[in-house]
């Protein structure tokens, strides 16, 4: 069950929305994860798995651009999330942000779904 929009925050490039979703919390990155924004997305999913949501669904649709930095936000909240018992689901990736991940491999180290619904329909 969706809770809505529980914060919010950006800096030019990059917005970040997050919300709860039953025990989930729906991570969403709107624009550009690169060195200068990357912060951006640590923080939320931090103080996720912090308070205790440690299954992260990232919705990347709306993700236009991810570099090595964005990569390695995501690789460490995977880190955290994993050592409480959760993981991290990518959703939805453009094709120019999947290709990061092919060229890394780091593909093979997340559970990535087609779409934000498919993400969420998985326990």
């Amino acid at each position: 069950m969706d809770r809505g929009m529980v914060g919010s925050t950006s800096k030019g490039r990059l917005q970040v929305e997050v919300r709860h979703h039953g025990a989930s919390a729906v991570v969403t990155p709107v624009g550009e994860l690169d060195h200068h924004t990357a912060e951006l997305l640590r923080e939320p999913l931090e103080k996720s798995v912090e308070e205790g949501l440690v299954r992260l669904v990232v919705d990347c649709s709306r993700l236009d651009f991810c570099d090595s930095t964005g990569l390695n936000v995501l690789l460490g909240a995977r880190l955290k999330a994993e050592a409480e018992g959760g993981g991290v689901h990518l959703a939805g990736m453009r094709p120019v942000v999947a290709r990061v991940f092919e060229i890394t491999g780091a593909e093979a180290v997340f559970t990535v779904h087609d779409t934000l619904d498919a993400a969420l329909a998985v326990d």
